[in-house]
């Protein structure tokens, strides 16, 4: 197929090439309408790439695919090394949507430096297409780096009153636990004298080995998601964040840590011991159940939808480190593999829902606050009767947030929380919490702003979604509903490659280590 040797390397570099030159284009204050033109060709074209690499695919293979490397340094042993998985694959294919999702809605803005923003947006889109497809352990900490630059840079300049502060807590915390990253890359090295991933996942390590290379990758990985309690910069970070920033944040940054728990923690260190997966355990469920309460007691619009995504994420931390309880079990390992895959697919597959849901309910924030620029929930109500449209739509991205059944988010709850009776039953009856402190904030705040006796004249008077605003609800509704209805569009993506990782836990755990701590 045309491209395919070098098909991931267009993925990375089409969206930073088009970022540079929207802004030497964009150096002329006169050529706003080129750049915005330009940001979309090149957002369009990188979301076209996806379709060649969908299609030199294969979902029933377990390996990486679209294969691409070249001498990066040769002095070091480095290689420029490129691959994609089914994990991976979905990633690219997200982040490729995310992006034009992100520029459209920043299509009118008014912002001064506006071009600056549109090519932070690209330059993202093409780092993290390198996070996702790396299989070389320094190309990705190469790229999982530079993805803090342009994130910070954008909050740092479009972000709100307290923007400064709120962009250097985010680099400082996220850049902190990036050292250890690094140093447990180093001391892999050392072992398999390569830096190739799957070098390191074939390695024999010790159980104290890998408990120190695990709290090294804990570190890296639970800031970025982030887990409680390591938390507090998301909520100021969405706040001061323009509403790209913070869609970004949401629908793909959070994702990362995920991605590289699966990548790294789960293949390479399998044999953590079991308090550590009690501890992984423990601070998910307080993501659900911790956060969630504080969810309510938001009274920022932002920082309730960003406290709801920590909360979100709490469900993909359980179905990733579940997995070993349930590997970790004596009797019946069938229908372990078939709990432990419908745990990992679940997590998977939340996290894909969830940069939907998310990613729309900030671009809606963003227009209520366009229109009436306020973010406290308390300036808000009765903007239904203004905004019809709006409502409907909110109400759709709404009940995704909640997991109601018919839409992307309730897939994957469902089957992470399927998993957690196999696994332990007091973490399935706390997980279960979600079922009931995601209505209770998503539905809360949707009836304090939508309905009731409008507050103002402003809310009263017709101002409803124009066309390029129902279009961008449009393309974010269609995956909303379309996977709720056919999740297998992304469980035969993830199958094959969820089921090796599994294999490989399972080579690894010994039969019932688990099996005394219920």
């Amino acid at each position: 197929m045309l491209f395919q040797g070098s098909l991931l390397s267009l993925l990375i570099w089409v969206p930073i090439f088009g970022g540079a030159l929207v802004l030497a284009i964009g150096r002329n204050e006169r050529h706003v309408n080129l750049t915005r033109l330009v940001a979309l060709i090149f957002s369009l074209i990188t979301l076209g790439l996806c379709m060649p690499l969908l299609m030199a695919f294969n979902p029933n293979d377990w390996h990486m695919q679209c294969l691409e490397s070249h001498v990066w340094i040769p002095q070091l042993d480095l290689a420029y090394s490129l691959g994609v998985d089914g994990i991976s694959v979905l990633f690219i294919i997200l982040t490729c949507f995310v992006n034009l999702i992100i520029i459209l809605a920043n299509w009118r803005s008014n912002k001064p430096k506006n071009n600056q923003c549109l090519a932070i947006f690209l330059i993202s889109t093409g780092i993290m297409n390198g996070v996702f497809s790396a299989t070389e352990a320094i190309l990705f900490y190469f790229f999982w780096e530079a993805s803090m630059i342009p994130m910070y840079l954008g909050m740092g300049i479009w972000g709100g009153k307290n923007r400064a502060q709120a962009a250097m807590k985010f680099f400082l915390i996220t850049f902190l636990g990036s050292i250890f990253l690094l140093i447990a890359f180093l001391y892999l090295h050392s072992q398999a004298n390569s830096f190739v991933i799957s070098d390191f996942q074939n390695l024999n390590l010790s159980q104290a080995e890998q408990d120190w290379i695990f709290l090294a990758f804990l570190a890296a990985f639970a800031v970025k998601i982030p887990m409680w309690p390591v938390h507090t910069w998301l909520p100021d970070a969405h706040s001061e964040s323009p509403t790209g920033g913070s869609v970004i944040l949401a629908a793909l940054m959070l994702k990362m840590g995920a991605y590289g728990f699966l990548r790294f923690s789960l293949t390479i260190t399998p044999g953590i011991h079991i308090a550590m997966i009690w501890f992984v355990i423990a601070l998910g469920l307080m993501a659900i159940v911790y956060v969630g309460l504080a969810s309510i007691a938001q009274k920022d619009l932002k920082q309730l939808v960003a406290y709801s995504s920590i909360s979100h994420m709490g469900i993909v931390i359980l179905g990733i480190f579940m997995v070993f309880m349930i590997l970790g079990q004596s009797h019946n390992q069938g229908h372990n593999f078939l709990e432990s895959s419908a745990s990992l697919q679940g997590a998977i597959f939340q996290m894909i829902a969830h940069a939907f849901s998310s990613g729309a309910l900030f671009i809606g924030v963003g227009y209520m606050i366009d229109r009436f620029h306020s973010r406290k929930i308390k300036d808000y109500q009765g903007l239904a009767h203004a905004m019809p449209i709006f409502a409907a739509f909110f109400m759709l991205f709404a009940m995704a947030n909640v997991g109601l059944p018919g839409t992307s988010g309730f897939v994957g709850e469902f089957l992470v929380l399927l998993a957690a009776f196999k696994a332990n039953i007091w973490i399935a009856l706390l997980a279960s919490m979600t079922l009931i402190l995601a209505p209770a904030y998503t539905l809360w705040m949707y009836k304090r702003v939508l309905f009731g006796q409008a507050k103002s004249v402003a809310m009263s008077t017709p101002n409803d979604l124009d066309g390029l605003e129902i279009f961008i609800f449009i393309l974010l509704a269609i995956p909303v509903i379309v996977f709720g209805i056919y999740p297998e569009a992304i469980l035969n993506l993830s199958h094959a490659t969820t089921a090796h990782f599994i294999q490989q836990v399972m080579a690894k755990i010994p039969q019932g280590v688990y099996s005394g701590a219920y």
